[in-house]
């Protein structure tokens, strides 16, 4: 073996041992979160306190898309995702989910806030505020929400995952300025387990495969002396 296929050899094996890492890594990852699911079998946020001083509070763009993942994109069961929202001033509150581009037209020209980030520790949550002039129509009567609940007390949607775009709005039930809830979000991912144990099985190979090239690359080729 001469030099140069010795070190694509050495090369080749060291960068599969890092994909190998990263894999165990990442499966180790998903069942360690895997573990943390509460009786119902979901991964739950905190409690958090989120204000503005607008008629809605939306998160950006959530991009559900699982295509990639072919034993998630088979499944009849994506997972759910459980939204819970409770006004702090005993207001009627309405939390929904809807397609994002339906949730934009539907807050145009309306006063609104969208989170943009969430530091979880300490707890923190940057907000973006959208001017405008305009009372949207009531959200119970807005027709596009793939899931919602509105009332006094606490209120939570539970939507089964499907692929697309979303975005979560809390707001007044009556649409009225001044959003001031406690909430929380919980995600039921059935998928986890499997995903961990795929990860880690596949980083073992990788690491096998890796190693295997590394010690045939660092073998010293042996001299045959004629007899």
């Amino acid at each position: 073996m001469n030099n140069g296929s010795r070190i694509a050899l050495a090369i080749t094996g060291t960068i599969a041992s890092l994909i190998a890492v990263a894999l165990v890594a990442g499966g180790g990852l998903a069942l360690w979160g895997n573990s943390l699911k509460d009786d119902d079998g979901y991964l739950r946020t905190d409690t958090e306190r989120f204000t503005a001083d607008t008629r809605a509070l939306a998160t950006e763009n959530i991009d559900v898309d699982l295509g990639d993942a072919d034993f998630i994109a088979e499944s009849d069961d994506l997972g759910r995702i459980e939204v819970t929202a409770q006004s702090r001033d005993d207001k009627p509150v309405f939390v929904g989910i809807a397609r994002t581009s339906d949730v934009e037209r539907y807050l145009g020209g309306v006063p609104h806030t969208t989170v943009n980030d969430i530091d979880v520790a300490p707890f923190r949550a940057d907000y973006e505020r959208h001017s405008g002039h305009r009372h949207p129509v009531s959200p119970e009567h807005a027709g596009i929400w793939v899931a919602s609940s509105q009332g006094t007390g606490k209120q939570s949607i539970d939507w089964e995952i499907d692929d697309g775009d979303y975005s979560v709005i809390v707001m007044n039930a009556d649409g009225s300025l001044g959003v001031d809830a406690d909430i929380s979000a919980g995600a039921d991912l059935p998928y986890l387990d499997e995903l961990g144990w795929s990860a880690i099985g596949s980083g073992a190979f990788a690491l096998i495969l890796g190693i295997g090239l590394i010690v045939l690359a660092a073998r010293r080729t042996r001299t045959v002396i004629p007899a």
